[in-house]
């Protein structure tokens, strides 16, 4: 078993779906719930998810196949992602589209069910997800590739479950401060971490050794 490329890709998934930045969004989606509501919300969204991202993890290479894009350039253009991403995050832009995202679903009355919209697209199944997901099983290729990174993204899931089914808890833990500071050190690992995928799309086409 490829450990590293398992902990690559746990790390990787983990800050890009950033289940601590979601907890408190998703007590703001379900406020006023009743708690066997919120669990059955937290667990639709979490596989509805899972399912999107298996999808895309699947089939998300041969699609690429399909339209004529390469995995190394899609590899260089998902870094190019990540790292927009990591800087939304460093800079808080990230936590407060979100926000928006979670007012708009609010402000809906046809959105009684935070679940599909927005829990599961875009704050879990989100383009950078999405974008990670291919990124990874086009790293490692093969059955064997695609169920380590199928079985990484369902513990990051997982964990995302988790702290929605706690989130009351971590909010009052954590704080507003302590999210923050947690948000800021994510960003700065998915910085580095797309900087490396971008490099290896170069490699791949003999600009980097």
């Amino acid at each position: 078993m490829d450990t590293a490329f398992l902990i690559t890709a746990f790390v990787t998934l983990f800050v890009v779906i950033d289940p601590i930045g979601l907890a408190p969004l998703f007590v703001a989606l379900t406020q006023g719930m009743q708690a066997r509501a919120r669990r059955a919300i937290a667990l639709r969204a979490c596989v509805i998810a899972v399912v999107i991202l298996a999808a895309f993890g699947l089939f998300g290479e041969a699609l690429l196949g399909f339209v004529g894009i390469s995995m190394p350039a899609f590899r260089i253009a998902g870094g190019l992602l990540l790292f927009l991403t990591a800087l939304d995050m460093l800079f808080e832009r990230r936590t407060k589209r979100r926000q928006d995202n979670a007012g708009e679903a609010t402000a809906d009355v046809d959105h009684d069910d935070p679940s599909v919209f927005p829990l599961a697209i875009p704050l879990i199944a989100g383009p950078g997800a999405i974008a990670t997901m291919i990124l990874l099983t086009g790293q490692k290729p093969g059955v064997e590739g695609f169920f380590l990174a199928m079985g990484v993204m369902v513990a990051v899931i997982c964990v995302v479950l988790s702290l929605f089914l706690a989130s009351g808890l971590i909010e009052r833990a954590l704080g507003g401060t302590g999210i923050v500071v947690v948000t800021r050190l994510l960003g700065m690992l998915l910085a580095a971490l797309s900087v490396q995928f971008v490099l290896d799309g170069l490699t791949a086409y003999g600009f980097a050794g």
